[in-house]
């Protein structure tokens, strides 16, 4: 064997048993949560002191549980997806049966358990979708296989039942990222395509563009970070030049002193039924007031602004404590070696507010010229 054929079969050999490892941790993560949905549903239908806690159930089995992938809003969700997909009930029996052969009471004693406490809910989810399934729905090993979780709890945001099996077919043919998923979901792809003159067209531009799914898209979700009990930040790649200088800028916020705190990286920020993420949020003990920054690597956008004075807005009713000041948002963008840096001060009326808030965070200049610094080293490989 020589060097170059050492180095071929390392490499095939890593890429093989990472992308079976993402792969396993998905299907894990799908069965586990549609198995926890059956066994709320079971225990619903007909659980012995099912009375004695009503619709506070979930409320009092999440606090027992204590656990944050078991959260009252997962389990409501693991819940919806056990009935909104009761055709993975046989791919998701086989794979538990073949890989936890020695486990007892991962699924019911009795096979046909399911099948009978499931029938009133297969008859409502074929009553609404409203077509004949073996006509209109792709085989469930596939949608098993092909589709993580999180696109899973993309599509059961599709109300319409055609659309869901549309945006199944397009994601699983185009292999399509959850980004992808959700932005095509976003623009209205299934409408576009229904009043397009040219359906293939369409389908062949969105594709030759669409952001393909890899082994990190796999596993950098928020529902494989809580089921593996691992904080964002602790598997974050520096795979993109947005990613690098979120790296370096917490550090450079943190060198700065003047008071910061760090308190969270990519946050997560539940409105309605939507995850969003903050890049970096900082305490600001002088201030007394949160600072939250978003960095975007490419031109600022309007949504850019509204996203993050959203953010405010969320941190303003929900987060910020009676003797806290407004909370105040940096936003950073970059193109064609062009930086904009704005403060996102909505809400703040009064001067001296924005003068202390001025005074006390770094100066537009200051982080205009590390953005610079920033972009220069990583262009270089440094």
């Amino acid at each position: 064997m020589e060097f170059a054929e050492l180095e071929t079969s390392i490499n095939r050999l890593n890429s093989v048993f990472e992308e079976n490892t993402a792969k396993a941790i998905n299907k894990n993560i799908t069965s586990r949560n549609w198995l926890i949905g059956f066994y709320i549903i079971n225990y619903e239908q007909s659980g012995n002191d099912r009375a004695s806690y009503g619709e506070k159930t979930l409320q009092k089995l999440s606090e027992r549980l204590n656990k944050k992938s078991l959260s009252y809003r997962n389990l409501k969700l693991y819940r919806q997806f056990f009935k909104e997909f009761p055709m993975l009930e046989k791919p998701i029996f086989d794979y538990v049966l073949n890989e936890f052969r020695n486990e007892e009471k991962l699924l019911p004693n009795d096979s046909k358990l399911l099948t009978v406490n499931n029938g009133e809910i297969r008859q409502t989810v074929s009553a609404q979708f409203n077509f004949v399934e073996n006509d209109l729905q792709i085989a469930p090993e596939k949608l098993f296989t092909q589709l993580s979780f999180s696109h899973f709890v993309l599509i059961m945001g599709v109300e319409n039942p055609l659309a869901r099996v549309f945006y199944e077919l397009e994601t699983i043919k185009g292999v399509w990222s959850v980004r992808e998923l959700k932005r095509q979901i976003s623009t209205n792809y299934f409408e576009r395509s229904a009043i397009s003159q040219n359906p293939k067209k369409l389908s062949t531009a969105v594709h030759s563009t669409a952001e393909k799914m890899d082994i990190s898209e796999l596993v950098k979700t928020p529902y494989v970070y809580e089921f593996l009990g691992l904080k964002d930040r602790e598997i974050v790649e520096e795979a993109d030049l947005e990613e690098a200088l979120i790296n370096h800028l917490e550090d450079f916020m943190l060198e700065l002193g003047n008071g910061f705190c760090f308190e969270a990286r990519q946050k997560r920020i539940l409105v309605d039924d939507d995850y969003y993420f903050c890049d970096l949020v900082f305490y600001h003990r002088i201030l007394k007031c949160h600072v939250l920054i978003d960095l975007k690597a490419r031109k600022i956008k309007y949504d850019d602004i509204a996203q993050m004075n959203m953010y405010l807005s969320y941190y303003k009713h929900n987060i910020m404590q009676k003797d806290d000041n407004l909370p105040v948002g940096i936003l950073m963008c970059t193109q064609a070696g062009k930086e904009l840096v704005q403060y996102a001060t909505e809400g703040i009326d009064e001067n001296l507010f924005i003068q202390k808030y001025k005074l006390n965070l770094p100066s537009e200049e200051k982080l205009t010229l590390w953005l610079k610094d920033e972009i220069k080293r990583e262009n270089k490989g440094n």
